[in-house]
């Protein structure tokens, strides 16, 4: 086992430490750090079982252990037998009202893209199959689907206690288990770290005035085609599929330069100047579908090509961080770089 492998997985090198004296659950700093620990104990829970590290040996317990949860059982995918996903139980261990009111009964947490080469293989077809649009037929997400329902239904969670976690391409799937809940109103609390956007980093272009002129042209177009291609009842169904699901308000945790997630930050932004500008009804309508996905529909059909993209949502918080590592999972375990959350509601 390399050095760097021990640093990497080992809690103790981790700034969480910090945050082991107390729970603070009404704290959204706490539950954005704890939330990203159990993710990265799924990680570490994946290397274990490759690594066939076991009892004293295994680097994965204190990732949610040290947080007062307990694994419940661990999602495994069925093609590459890399583990994915686990369900935790939080057992609280004071009796503050306050505190165990906020808290999670359940978290059903994922990890993202591993570069490790026996699981590699998987991760990137299903980081392919988010950017066509048809992670909702993928293996992985209808096993992680299937947990969070069994979740929610046998283990007598509410909506207020079973929460929802991931990072990278796996936060694809906890959106979308998310989004497919809501639908049926019910709202889980989510937390997201660094979801893929798909389309072109704009938020990455030096000139403000430059983007805002693409993300003009870009509503424009998107627009244009919804008018094309779309009937008026199909528009009503799509609002009225998003004003539905818009009390779902996912915490999403981004970084500007992170050319996977930053798209986000650009799509509510250009909502919200759209609002200002009395342009709501283009921004509302171009923040429910994309041109690339229309495009892709009309030409090969909602069987090939659905119409609604997975990734697009109504209603979010959004924090942000500075750190120098764009797209790493620790810049969100303690507060060095991350900025307070703002909120955007459809």
């Amino acid at each position: 086992m390399s050095s760097q492998a021990n640093q990497t997985d080992n809690f103790e090198d981790s700034g969480l430490t910090r945050l082991t004296t107390e729970t603070k659950w009404h704290d959204e700093r706490y539950r954005r750090s704890v939330m990203a620990s159990l993710v990265k104990g799924v990680y570490v829970l994946k290397d274990d079982h490759r690594r066939h590290r076991q009892g004293s040996e295994a680097l994965a317990p204190p990732w949610w252990e040290s947080f007062n949860f307990k694994l419940m059982h661990s999602l495994m995918d069925d093609g590459d037998s890399s583990i994915f996903g686990a369900v935790y139980e939080y057992i609280p261990v004071s009796n503050n009202f306050h505190d165990l009111k906020r808290a999670p009964k359940y978290v059903v947490a994922f990890r993202g893209t591993s570069r490790k080469q026996d699981t590699v293989l998987g991760d990137i077809l299903l980081d392919i199959g988010v950017l066509v649009n048809t992670l909702h037929r993928s293996l992985r997400f209808k096993k992680a689907a299937q947990a969070v329902r069994k979740t929610f239904s046998e283990e007598g969670a509410s909506r207020s206690n079973i929460w929802l976690a991931g990072h990278s391409l796996c936060a694809s799937i906890a959106m979308l288990a998310g989004k497919t809940m809501a639908k049926e109103g019910i709202f889980l609390e989510s937390y997201l770290y660094n979801p893929p956007f798909v389309a072109a980093p704009i938020k990455l272009i030096g000139s403000m005035t430059v983007r805002r002129v693409i993300h003009g042209a870009c509503t424009l177009f998107t627009v244009g085609l919804t008018v094309v291609l779309q009937n008026n009842e199909e528009r009503q169904q799509s609002e009225d599929l998003f004003t539905a699901i818009s009390p779902w308000v996912p915490n999403l945790f981004l970084h500007p330069n992170d050319v996977i997630c930053s798209g986000y930050i650009g799509y509510f932004e250009h909502r919200e100047r759209m609002e200002s500008i009395g342009g709501g009804v283009l921004g509302n309508l171009a923040t429910r579908y994309s041109w690339q996905g229309l495009f892709m529909n009309a030409t090969f059909g909602q069987e090939y090509w659905p119409e609604e993209k997975s990734h697009l949502i109504p209603s979010a918080c959004v924090t942000t961080s500075s750190d120098p590592r764009p797209h790493k999972l620790s810049q969100w375990f303690t507060d060095d770089s991350v900025s307070g959350p703002t909120l955007y509601r459809y």
